[in-house]
């Protein structure tokens, strides 16, 4: 069910808990596919580190995941032709 702002409600499980939250229709699909790698995370650092609480296990899941964001950013193609691009443009002004 959409409301007046274009949003729906839907409820995705994470940790074994179910959160309500509200997205754009063509959202749905990649947050459902986050959510899937999120709880999949929290699982595999639920099996990697006992004597934890759900509360370590989701800090750590978003930890991780925000790490390979950064990391995949500075992997970017664009970026890196870039970079490469002020590189030699700092190396020739150290030459003259």
């Amino acid at each position: 069910m959409s409301d007046e702002s274009g949003t729906i409600l839907v409820n995705v499980w994470l940790a074994g808990r179910s959160y309500p939250i509200r997205i754009k229709p063509e959202e749905e699909s990649a947050v459902r596919k986050a959510v899937k790698l999120a709880d999949q995370r929290v699982n595999e650092m639920r099996t990697h580190y006992a004597g934890k609480d759900d509360q370590d296990f989701m800090a750590m899941t978003l930890l991780s995941l925000a790490a390979d964001s950064a990391i995949e950013s500075f992997n970017n193609p664009v970026m890196t032709e870039e970079l490469n691009k002020l590189s030699g443009k700092i190396d020739r002004a150290l030459k003259e």
